[in-house]
């Protein structure tokens, strides 16, 4: 049987607040992306998801992003590679720490936001993000913006590159994200958003906005938590997969 992963950020609440319903969404997803402290999350944030995940059979990986607790890590910061390296390679760290003390263990290393848009379209950028993982565990694989710069830079650094898609985001005719605030950023109908990612798993191309495929290797498929319909979605993606055959499965294990 044909398989794919389903994976969410998750973890992206702070203090007492909280950001989606992640013990709902660990029930569907069989990857969770665990923020590390920067853009949201905290310790005890971070223990209560790797546990979680530990007890639904998810696996987990890191999530690191621009220090943004105000902007929740969407917004452009510039920092030198240097900088950057060192800015992810503390996050993980941080990751690797929480979860060993939950139990569990990181599979891979998934950039947030910003930080993940300026990698897919900037070598530079996108190559500081690989040498951080290859630094701090070089058995983590990178889950990178298909067709972006994250793949080209994560291949030169020696990781494994699972390719990841997004069930309810538009892309251009680059493949590249539209961006948020955007016509077609957003695929706001469920059912399109869960049928447009059957199309890109079977034919293994995205789909840009005018319809155009992009051939590219599909690893995983990310749904958004943080949305009041982001259950909802998800739950009803993961059983369109089923109905079509394709089986919900981690790309790592557990």
């Amino acid at each position: 049987m044909e398989t794919v992963d389903l994976n969410s950020d998750l973890g992206e609440g702070f203090g007492v607040w909280n950001c989606g319903d992640d013990a709902a969404m660990l029930k569907i997803v069989t990857t969770a992306n665990v923020a590390c402290g920067f853009h949201a999350g905290d310790p005890e944030v971070m223990a209560r998801t790797f546990r979680a995940a530990l007890a639904e059979g998810v696996a987990v990986g890191a999530h690191p992003g621009w220090p943004d607790l105000q902007g929740f890590g969407r917004r452009p910061m510039r920092m030198s590679e240097g900088e950057i390296e060192r800015l992810v390679a503390y996050q993980i760290g941080a990751a690797a720490g929480m979860a060993a003390w939950a139990g569990h263990r990181l599979t891979h290393v998934k950039a947030h936001g910003a930080l993940a848009n300026a990698a897919a379209a900037e070598a530079g950028i996108a190559g500081a993000v690989a040498r951080a993982v290859r630094a701090v565990d070089r058995d983590l694989a990178l889950l990178a913006i298909a067709l972006s710069e994250q793949v080209r830079a994560g291949e030169a650094a020696g990781l494994r590159i699972v390719a990841e898609i997004f069930a309810d985001r538009g892309y251009d005719e680059a493949g590249r994200l539209v961006a948020r605030g955007l016509p077609g950023a957003m695929i706001e109908d469920p059912e399109e958003a869960a049928a447009r990612a059957l199309v890109m798993v079977t034919e293994g191309a995205i789909v840009t906005v005018s319809g155009r495929r992009l051939t590219t290797p599909v690893g995983s498929i990310c749904v958004h938590g943080d949305g009041p319909h982001a259950v909802a979605a998800a739950g009803l993606l993961r059983r369109r997969l089923i109905e079509a055959g394709i089986e919900p499965r981690p790309f790592a294990g557990t």
